[in-house]
């Protein structure tokens, strides 16, 4: 064999730089892919042993497929999968359902096989009411109901229908509002025990209780107008009553009390002169002359303080002229002498005539 037939025979076995590529072991192979299915298999098992809980869930940890336990928010560990398995739920948020109808952005998409229902007195009312829930429980809200939300919905419908349907409608779309709110309430947190769903309902408002649109609503609508107008007429008669009869018993009072003074005064009054009468009237009868005399001239000083008494004697048959005029001028008092064709003025005894 001649160099050249080496050449040719060698040429496809060696590379560009003249040398043979290194020839793995089956030994080293299957080292390096029992390496590689490991590290997987760690990466696998690390990713699947620690998990997260959000602030507003809790998780439900099973084992083997069965519960046995739960944690709160945070970063925990578990065994991996298939032995342990965490299941999330939001058990810390308060969620909503629409019963009547359905909120799409802004917009209120009426339900009307839900709001529709009959009252009591056999007519047609639509309510529409939102139900206010969270889980209570994980462990019976994952394996007591199927579709926690659906039942929720349903049972809440059956409670509305069952206290609307005992109620009349009158009753049910003015004052009865806030009564059967608080039925449906009761009734529905009897369900939630009594299926064990772990669902706690925090609240339940009706948005609407109302006939169907149309005349029957209007005419409704000015049953409820009218009502309200009574009931604010009423308001008003009892604020003026409670505002006017205090006033009233207060006026009451003051005559009466006012009365009762007048009445112990005039009877005080009463008394004394009564007493002042008694005691004059002693005086009277130990000597009648002297008490006239004194009561006659009290009077006249009373009933004439400024005037001037003048004295003379009328017993004899001649006309006396007095000039009263002149004696009031000169101003000398109660008695003056008089010109001298004047009788002089004298007192008159006892029994005499006084002018």
């Amino acid at each position: 064999m001649s160099f050249t037939d080496q050449d040719q025979n060698q040429g496809p076995n060696l590379g560009m730089s003249g040398r043979r590529p290194p020839e793995l072991k089956p030994g080293t192979v299957k080292k390096i892919v029992i390496g590689a299915v490991a590290a997987v298999v760690v990466i696998f098992l690390g990713m699947s042993s620690f998990y997260t809980v959000q602030e507003q869930e809790r998780a439900a940890i099973l084992t083997f497929g069965k519960y046995s336990g739960e944690t709160s928010a945070g970063l925990h560990f578990k065994w991996p999968y298939p032995i342990q398995q965490v299941i999330t739920v939001p058990a810390e948020l308060t969620q909503r359902i629409h019963i009547g109808y359905r909120q799409e952005g802004s917009a209120a998409i009426p339900v009307d096989e839900e709001a529709m229902m009959i009252t009591g007195d056999e007519n047609i009312v639509s309510a529409d009411a939102v139900v206010q829930w969270k889980i209570s429980n994980i462990h019976d809200y994952l394996y007591n109901i199927a579709d926690a939300e659906q039942f929720l919905r349903n049972a809440a419908s059956s409670s509305i229908r069952s206290v609307i349907g005992s109620e009349k409608l009158d009753y049910a779309i003015t004052d009865g509002k806030t009564v059967i709110q608080d039925k449906v309430r009761e009734k529905l947190i009897e369900l939630q025990a009594k299926y064990k769903t772990g669902i706690q309902i925090i609240d339940i408002k009706f948005q609407d209780i109302e006939p169907p649109s149309g005349q029957v609503a209007e005419a409704f609508r000015e049953v409820t107008n009218a009502r309200e107008e009574k009931n604010t007429k009423i308001n008003n008669a009892a604020k003026y009553e409670n505002d006017r009869i205090p006033k009233a018993r207060g006026e009451a009072q003051a005559l009466l009390e006012n009365a009762e003074g007048q009445k112990k005064s005039r009877i005080l009054n009463a008394e004394g002169d009564v007493a002042k009468f008694n005691a004059i009237f002693g005086e009277y009868k130990n000597n009648p002359n002297v008490t006239q005399s004194r009561l006659v001239l009290e009077t006249l000083e009373k009933i004439l303080p400024n005037a001037k008494i003048f004295i003379t004697n009328s017993n004899s048959d001649t006309v006396n002229y007095l000039p009263l005029n002149e004696l009031l001028r000169s101003g000398t008092g109660s008695t003056a002498t008089p010109p001298a064709t004047t009788p002089p003025v004298t007192e008159a005894p006892q029994g005499g005539d006084a002018q």
